[in-house]
């Protein structure tokens, strides 16, 4: 059977996450219900990632097995007519080796974080980023944000109800940029820990608004206890923005 890579964009607004649920709607289930109606077939489709509730994505991947070949814009045309009326598109389709797997291939993600920095509330990006109306020092974030830098155990920042075998996790990159009205928060690793990026948000979201100091942020994850970080940045503003594979590194 033939694999394709697909690359997906979606608003992550009253969709249960990536993965398929009990109850609620999913991005998984959207897509394979597509794939079903196109090929007449019910086929798994494997995602790069698993966002959570309200998280949105710019560059979703994913991989599924088709029962014949088709060209990639037959099939890029097809789903985005079977995934109608949902706020999900494949951007693009691509034929790829069998050995190719969304998840296990990929050597990193880039997820991206928006803070809408104003007074006035979001009027057309509401559920899209996370307002926050006091001035934020983004100098003082961004120096924070380098403490976070490299191989560490991140327990502080991860959800009580992780999953994940290990806590140690590299980041790559962090950075705090203001853009206009807006601060983006972007951050690349092979992997993360479930709500880690949401967290690391909220403790710095602290320390722009001269709650914390940088310091407080190095002491936090040192304490290896999520009761010793920040809140939970909401869901709204996160982002994945690209998933990483060798080839296109």
């Amino acid at each position: 059977m033939p694999r394709y890579k697909l690359t997906v964009e979606y608003d992550g607004r009253g969709l249960v996450g990536w993965q398929r649920q009990a109850k609620g709607l999913s991005v998984q289930e959207i897509l394979e219900t597509a794939v079903e109606r196109f090929c007449g077939k019910r086929l798994t489709v494997h995602g790069a990632g698993r966002t959570d509730a309200g998280v949105h994505a710019l560059a979703q991947v994913a991989h599924v097995d088709m029962p014949r070949e088709k060209s990639s814009d037959v099939i890029r045309s097809a789903l985005n007519q079977h995934v109608k009326p949902n706020a999900v598109a494949v951007l693009a389709v691509e034929r790829v080796a069998e050995t190719f797997d969304s998840r296990r291939s990929a050597r990193g993600r880039i997820y991206r974080y928006r803070l809408l920095n104003r007074r006035p509330p979001p009027a057309l990006e509401r559920g899209r980023v996370w307002h926050v109306g006091p001035a934020l020092d983004v100098g003082a974030m961004q120096a924070a944000s380098r403490l976070l830098l490299g191989k560490h155990d991140f327990t502080t920042f991860r959800d009580t109800l992780c999953q994940a075998k290990s806590p140690v996790k590299t980041l790559d990159a962090l950075d705090v940029t203001r853009a206009g009205d807006e601060i983006w928060i972007e951050v690349r690793a092979r992997s993360f820990l479930h709500h880690q990026v949401r967290n690391m948000v909220g403790t710095l979201k602290l320390v722009g608004a001269g709650k914390w100091e940088p310091a407080d942020v190095q002491r936090a994850l040192a304490a290896r206890d999520r009761r010793a970080g920040g809140p939970t940045a909401p869901a709204d503003g996160l982002y994945l923005v690209a998933v990483i594979y060798p080839e296109t590194d």
